[in-house]
């Protein structure tokens, strides 16, 4: 990435349908009603032969004190003063309000390098706009159509000298770096990949609304990233940003708060809710947050069966410890009832943690790094065939109209999560009660506490080698009989 291009403006005016064209997906939620985007959304930009960092912004509205529109705007200001180059888009179609000619006044002061876009200016009802637009003091305006692809040369032209500038400055402010390779250096454990910049460590941080999401991410990366207030469902997008928390590469995805289904009523609530589970499906690890005074309700539980049904480590992590009086007495009690109500996920990590003050932290990383490792654990044939030896001798299987169900050998299948095969006679009638009784085994045998189990049950057909043969030769004889007789 040469630079960074911030899209900043009015709300409503075409921000976030931009920002979906330049990275090539549908990244950021698009509705018609205004003030849509609250977080900073960022994304790899690609415009012709241009790769740069895209920045989607909330929509600047006049308004300096400590309410949501004003927050907003603090965070909006936070993303003019980080990028290289501002995109500043007004509305064509309504021209130029008092409210554009107050933050082009901003960006004159703050902004390091400005472009002035028209949005929405296909057809002869935007020229008026477009004229109105100079008076702005921000040169030329450029006429795009973020809906309709219109624009897209020109923004390539106007972009093209600022990225090459920024590519010269990047090349001769790059210091000289020496690298030295330690002889004895230790290698890294080869069974688990490794967690690089580029493949970082994924995260997802799902709950209910105000269970303090935003916080605590804002807490790990130590800065004020993410739109936070006392307000229930301020985030509506799911946000990812990238971290290294604790020297641990991480990409972490912020979603919006998910109620109950029966409660969703409004379309941007259900895109929201949408753009979360999606997030749930990206992620390696899902942390389930729970407020320590209403903790597991039956919408918590629902976001915990779904990400395990989903295949992903989970970590549960119980917020707003620090005000929590009866700390013992509650951690006793939430124990008992994650194992009773989420049998599924016997063994998974719970931490208490406060994500306005910082305590736990600690202990939410290394459960989180504790679940990955576990979730791409791979235990050879050998060992699996001896355990499964050793667990029928204990306890066999049943033997349905008098014919035992044999297991004859297993193997691990895939990881990630962990998926076993066993191959048996007669499959179909093994019962659901023996399947357990051995993904328990395997989830204390192999220290696998948490992580979804995949445990399949095969056949193996007739294992008479000859039966065919047999079958084959006594055809062929019958056939050769009846041939002689005629």
């Amino acid at each position: 990435m040469t630079f960074s291009l911030a899209i900043v403006g009015r709300p409503n005016v075409g921000k976030s349908t931009l920002f979906n064209r330049l990275v090539g997906r549908r990244l950021a939620l698009v509705d018609d009603q205004p003030g849509v985007t609250r977080d900073l959304r960022e994304g790899e930009g690609k415009l012709g032969d241009l790769r740069f960092t895209v920045i989607d912004t909330a929509g600047l509205e006049d308004a300096t004190d400590d309410s949501l529109p004003g927050r907003m705007r603090r965070l909006t200001e936070r993303a003019v003063d980080m990028a290289d180059v501002c995109l500043f888009m007004i509305d064509a179609r309504t021209g130029v309000t008092p409210t554009d000619e107050i933050f082009a006044e901003i960006l004159r002061k703050r902004a390091k390098h400005v472009i002035l876009a028209a949005n929405k200016a296909e057809g002869a009802a935007a020229d008026a706009g477009i004229l109105e637009a100079y008076a702005l003091g921000l040169g030329e305006p450029l006429r795009l159509s973020a809906e309709h692809g219109e624009g897209m040369p020109d923004l390539y032209t106007m972009l093209q000298p600022l990225a090459d500038g920024f590519a010269e400055r990047a090349a001769e402010e790059a210091p000289e770096v020496d690298v030295n390779v330690p002889e004895d250096e230790v290698a890294p454990d080869e069974s688990l990949p490794a967690l690089t910049d580029e493949k970082p460590l994924q995260i997802a941080v799902v709950g209910r609304p105000n269970a303090g999401k935003s916080t605590l991410i804002n807490k790990i990366l130590g800065e004020e990233r993410l739109l936070t207030g006392p307000e229930a469902g301020i985030t509506r997008d799911a946000i990812s940003v990238r971290t290294a928390w604790d020297g641990t590469p991480m990409r972490i995805f912020d979603t919006a708060g998910m109620r109950k289904r029966a409660k969703v009523q409004e379309k941007l609530e259900k895109l929201s809710v949408s753009d979360g589970l999606r997030a749930v499906k990206f992620a390696e690890v899902v942390v389930v947050l729970l407020d320590a005074a209403i903790p597991f309700e039956q919408q918590d539980l629902r976001i915990a069966d779904l990400a395990e049904r989903e295949g992903r480590a989970v970590v549960v992590a119980v917020n707003k410890w620090d005000v929590e009086d009866n700390k013992q007495e509650k951690l006793r009690d939430l124990k008992e009832a994650f194992d009773r109500l989420l049998p599924q996920l016997r063994g998974a990590p719970l931490v208490t943690v406060s994500a306005r003050t910082g305590r736990g932290l600690d202990r939410l990383h290394d459960a989180v790094v504790k679940a990955w490792e576990v979730w791409n654990r791979r235990v050879s044939t050998g060992q699996l065939n001896r355990w499964l030896e050793g667990m029928v001798s204990s306890h066999p299987p049943p033997a349905p109209q008098g014919r035992r169900i044999k297991l004859r050998y297993m193997t691990q299948a895939k990881t990630r999560p962990p998926g076993f095969v066993v191959m048996c006679s007669h499959p179909d009638k093994m019962p659901d009660s023996y399947t357990r009784y051995l993904v328990n085994g395997l989830r204390e045998a192999f220290d696998m506490p948490g992580t979804p189990i995949r445990l399949y049950m095969r056949g193996q057909g007739d294992r008479n080698p000859y039966k065919n043969k047999r079958e084959k030769n006594a055809g062929a004889l019958k056939k050769h009989l009846g041939r002689k007789k005629g």
